[in-house]
């Protein structure tokens, strides 16, 4: 089951990289492609092979960022989440052997290239959800499962 929510900063995030893409990037390429296709022969034209490919990628994207961007619901921080693991909650985590984890919860979107997230849909996400500090979290792994206590958490608020 995917969730279709994201944090505030994930969302605007998102909204950059389109903006990015769609004012910036796609223009560049058209350019290059425009000026590749001009020159004749474009079956043995890098330059339009590879901007050709490139312009593709970057319209897939704007589809998909507009679709997510059009669908996704933004959960914002609100001061009764203080004291309990929810969506946008930065957690910290102990086992019984002193191994510590942190992390936060966050939308499936805003995992990609950023340490330290997680996405609510994860095992590890389901599990702690709802708890509160000190809390026992069990969480399924293939070898059964891991023992884990809520030490602390937190949240970014605005």
């Amino acid at each position: 089951m995917k969730s279709h929510l994201i944090t505030k900063q994930g969302f605007i995030k998102l909204q950059q990289e389109l903006d990015q893409l769609w004012r910036k990037e796609r223009p560049e390429v058209t350019k290059i492609v425009a000026w590749a296709a001009s020159l004749g022969d474009r079956s043995e034209n890098a330059d339009y092979q590879y901007n050709k490919k490139r312009l593709r990628e970057i319209d897939r994207r704007v589809r998909f960022l507009r679709k997510t961007l059009e669908s996704i619901t933004i959960v914002e921080y609100h001061p009764q989440q203080e004291g309990k693991i929810f969506f946008g909650a930065w957690v910290d985590l102990e086992d019984i052997d002193g191994n510590s984890l942190r992390f936060r919860i966050v939308g499936p979107e805003e995992i990609y290239g950023v340490e330290n997230y997680i996405s609510v849909d994860s095992p590890m996400a389901r599990a702690c959800l709802q708890k509160s500090m000190d809390d026992e979290v069990i969480v399924p792994i293939p070898a059964g499962k891991k023992h884990w206590y809520v030490i602390n958490i937190t949240y970014e608020k605005p």
